[in-house]
């Protein structure tokens, strides 16, 4: 388990402060007994030594061993063979520093308080040193799990990206194909369109957020190569107010909604059409209008929504976690979809 080192050195810090003040305690409590300061330093050196021995173990075994449910007694059986081990180390090893025989009696009598206060220290070091790699568990689990989730929200987000080209690029070259024979030098200033087009794509795929006016600029690419495609039934409008221009949203989120705009007023329809575009701010939002009209008797706006608005809006939610910035409207023969796009 990977510990940060400024949280574990305020551990390891505070580990040898209660060192300290346990030592100085238990000194000051055999020196209450009636014994000499040195053999209380002694004692409470010793045991305090013993002690910090059994509380790193169980703290360094629960860093790398979490007990599940149900296995908790097997933590309590450590405690219990620690805080005995340490009134052992107190029973044999304090009459070797000392051998005063009413000291040694002492020791003697005392191993059960011992016993009892080791078992205690050792038990909250246990349950403080649980609480803290579990926690630290925790953290490390929900910081793989965001991880997860954002690589697989941009893998999603790039695929969606890549769904936009194949579709226009094959009418692309269809068109081109048909130009070639009749009008060569449409189709050259075609290529051209597309080539720039596709370059700009490439270019945006590495950005996630692009001001208005540059999205503007790579939409006119697009639409450019559509208006050879219709000639001059294809019409577009375009008007954003000057305070929105800087304003971000995600690269390439117009193209779709343009293109089914395109789609839904020129395909089933014999006439001019004009598509118009238009942004504002309003509050925290960018606002984007997308409004093209339809035949009412050969489309079905409300239903034939494809790909492209549905990508838009699961662009959007994987973005901004939320599903109501965008709407769509279809009313007197006229359709339009609203995007909303927050600005932190």
């Amino acid at each position: 388990m990977a510990t940060p080192s400024f949280s574990a050195s305020r551990l390891y810090g505070a580990f040898v402060a209660c060192g300290f003040v346990w030592a100085a305690l238990q000194t000051y409590i055999i020196h209450s007994f009636g014994f000499l300061w040195f053999t209380a330093t002694i004692d409470g050196l010793l045991s305090a030594v013993l002690l910090a021995g059994a509380c790193w173990l169980i703290n360094n075994n629960l860093r790398y061993y979490q007990p599940g449910k149900g296995s908790y007694i097997n933590l309590f059986i450590w405690v219990v063979a620690l805080a005995g081990t340490c009134a052992a180390g107190c029973r044999y090893l304090l009459p070797l520093l000392n051998t005063d025989k009413v000291y040694i009696n002492f020791v003697i009598l005392s191993l059960t308080v011992r016993f009892f206060t080791n078992f205690l220290a050792i038990g909250w070091m246990a349950m403080i040193s649980l609480l803290w790699y579990s926690q630290l568990d925790q953290k490390e689990t929900l910081k793989r799990k965001t991880e997860a989730e954002q690589l697989a929200r941009d893998a999603e987000l790039y695929n969606l990206r890549q769904q936009l080209q194949p579709h226009f690029l094959f009418n692309s070259l269809n068109s081109i194909n048909a130009l070639i024979g009749f009008k060569p030098d449409e189709a050259r200033k075609m290529i051209h369109q597309l080539s720039d087009f596709l370059r700009g794509t490439l270019k945006k795929d590495d950005q996630q957020q692009v001001p208005l006016c540059d999205e503007l600029a790579h939409l006119n690419l697009y639409l450019e190569i559509e208006k050879v495609r219709f000639g001059h039934r294809l019409q577009t409008e375009i008007s954003c107010d000057d305070k929105c221009a800087q304003a971000l949203l995600p690269s390439m989120l117009l193209q779709p909604l343009v293109e089914n705009a395109i789609k839904f007023g020129l395909y089933d329809t014999t006439g001019d059409v004009t598509v118009s575009i238009r942004g504002e701010m309003e509050e925290h939002y960018l606002v984007i209008m997308v409004q093209n009209p339809y035949d009412p008797q050969t489309s079905r706006p409300k239903k034939g929504t494809g790909f492209g608005l549905r990508g838009v809006q699961r662009r959007l939610y994987l973005l901004y976690a939320r599903n109501d910035l965008m709407e769509t409207h279809a009313n007197d023969d006229i359709f339009t979809t609203i995007i909303k796009v927050p600005q932190v």
